[in-house]
């Protein structure tokens, strides 16, 4: 195996000259932590005063981020990474509608996001997150009371409400088993995550019993997720089904630290970056290692993570395109690790949300938050795209 991720010929080739100047402009822009943290704070309130603002987004941020506001809108986008071998995970990204009548409209495009992936070719898993489908303020509930975890308690309009939660959920599994798609269950706040945990292992054990449909998702900036990993592991093989994990370091880190001093309790995050690093690599480890009953997604934007992982397949003697496991990177990111991962036949996709332009701002303001916090983050994207367009010019 010969992977480089400095090669910018592979990595930028579905890209155009006049893209790749975006996309400098917008990481350039994004440098500026002061003007990420204003914009951030701004962009959402003026997108509610209706100002035209809609055009400017819709050709910078957006269009590197996300696939489209519409379903059909992706198609593009997955037809062109389809040309280099880039599989697509969709994402309906609309976040922050409470109401049972928008869970109950989620659902349904979830389950039109399926049925559009079955019908294309590289389209392998549609992404879920269970506050789409649930109220945050139940999902707090359940985590804080252990007596409501089991059901038992008398309040019989939460029990009812939890009820609908998991029906939504199962309906959504029994589309995608049927039609053969895999559903990544997308990791929550901590204080939110138990009740997630314990319906991702549920809709496991009804629907991955041949094959993995369903997969959680663990956030190894947690310092107790790896060993959650290895009892999941245990109960999987209990139970008689297989486990489906996509492995992230995280999404959720001031928040929580914020939250565990505010509170007074001991920060679940790990005491430093080398400590995340650490736990997440195991985990790919663990999960390569039990490769015959563990589906693993490494969605990862760390170099040494990634060829960890391809490194373990050849080690092993697997095949590069092993069914049970799949890179995968966010759209508009890291395009040095995806496009050359599958220069080399791995499984490899693009994490790729859509929806209105102002109900995914939330995912939006993430990103641009995330690339002027995440420590190089911005700096390496910009000198990949500067380097490519100076070997363009030469």
């Amino acid at each position: 195996m010969n992977i480089s991720f400095d090669n910018t010929e592979n990595a930028f080739a579905y890209k155009s000259d006049k893209e790749l100047k975006g996309a400098k402009f917008l990481f350039s822009t994004m440098g500026f932590s002061w003007f990420v943290q204003i914009g951030t704070r701004l962009t959402p309130f003026i997108m509610k005063t209706g100002l035209p603002v809609h055009g400017l987004i819709r050709k910078t941020i957006f269009k590197q981020f996300v696939g489209g506001e519409t379903l059909e809108e992706t198609a593009a986008v997955g037809e062109t990474l389809g040309k280099y071998g880039v599989q697509v995970i969709l994402d309906y990204g609309v976040e922050g509608k409470e109401g049972e009548d928008n869970y109950d409209k989620a659902t349904d495009q979830f389950i039109r996001v399926v049925n559009y992936a079955a019908t294309q070719t590289n389209i392998p898993f549609i992404s879920i997150k269970i506050t789409g489908l649930a109220r945050f303020g139940l999902l707090q509930t359940l985590d804080e009371a252990p007596r409501l975890r089991s059901g038992i308690h008398d309040h019989e309009e939460e029990v009812a409400e939890w009820d609908r939660v998991r029906e939504r959920m199962y309906t959504i599994c029994e589309v995608a088993s049927e039609k053969n798609i895999g559903v990544l269950i997308d990791a929550e706040e901590s204080w939110i995550q138990d009740p997630v945990d314990r319906l991702s292992m549920e809709m496991m054990e009804i629907f991955n019993k041949e094959k993995v449909i369903v997969y959680n998702t663990i956030q190894l900036y947690r310092h107790d997720r790896l060993h959650f990993l290895r009892i999941s592991h245990q109960i999987a093989k209990q139970q008689g089904f297989k486990l489906g994990m996509k492995l992230v370091r995280g999404a959720y880190m001031e928040k929580e630290r914020e939250r565990a001093y505010d509170k007074g309790y001991k920060s679940p995050i790990q005491p430093d970056k080398a400590a995340t690093d650490h736990d997440y690599d195991e985990s790919v480890t663990y999960c390569i290692e039990n490769i015959n009953d563990i589906s693993v997604i490494v969605a990862s934007h760390n170099d040494e993570s990634n060829l960890l992982a391809a490194r373990l397949l050849d080690e092993k003697g697997l095949p590069h395109n092993h069914p049970h496991v799949h890179f995968s990177q966010l759209y508009g990111m890291s395009d040095n690790i995806t496009f050359n991962l599958a220069k080399e036949g791995l499984n490899v996709s693009k994490y790729l949300p859509f929806g209105p332009i102002r109900d995914v701002i939330p995912y939006l303001m993430r990103r641009a938050q995330e690339n002027s916090s995440v420590s190089g983050q911005t700096g390496r994207e910009l000198s990949l795209i500067k380097k490519e367009l100076a070997r363009r010019k030469s």
